[in-house]
């Protein structure tokens, strides 16, 4: 009975690290997710509460705009790093983007901190129960769909590895023709 408690302790544990990408490169070796369900479908709709709790945020709020959703927890590493890069594509692109990060932690309260340290601007909600991270399936952390101005996903992401924003800038470009 002990040995199973383990093994079940063991792979607990070791569920976030796997979601998470590789930790020693910074994120998936393969960016763009070719296989991913949502491509060439409907975003699934959401309205979250934000990191704050004073407002909510949801998709149809930006219909009519690219947008970047992405899905991320504190505990991820590259998410650290991707959350600085989303924060330069939003301001790059300005009212023409938007970029929403949905946390996917259990407990909200390390959310602001995550967000005052790495400088992001952009709407910061969470996923209490993870149901809108059921909807769309991120297959790793981080995770980010991008969605064009009719609401179709067009691009997926899993994982985050440096340089990546500039695949990120090429699909928004050629979404805003």
């Amino acid at each position: 009975m002990k040995s199973v408690s383990r093994r079940t302790a063991g792979a607990v544990l070791l569920l976030p690290l796997l979601a998470c990408g590789s930790m020693s490169s910074g994120g998936a070796s393969s960016a763009a997710d070719e296989q991913h369900p949502l491509l060439g479908a409907p975003a699934p709709e959401f309205d979250l509460a934000s990191a704050d709790g004073k407002q909510k945020v949801s998709l149809a709020k930006y219909a009519g705009k690219v947008t970047v959703v992405d899905f991320w927890a504190t505990w991820c590493t590259p998410c650290h790093e991707s959350f600085p890069a989303y924060q330069r594509i939003s301001q790059k692109y300005g009212e023409q983007l938007a970029v929403i990060g949905i946390s996917v932690d259990e407990d909200p309260a390390g959310i602001p901190k995550f967000v005052k340290e790495t400088g992001a601007k952009f709407s910061v909600v969470w996923d209490d129960g993870q149901i809108t991270s059921k909807s769309y399936q991120p297959r790793a952390m981080p995770t980010s769909y991008v969605i064009d101005k009719t609401g179709i996903v067009r691009f997926v992401h899993s994982g985050f590895h440096s340089g990546e924003e500039r695949e990120l800038e090429s699909e928004i470009d050629s979404l805003l023709k």
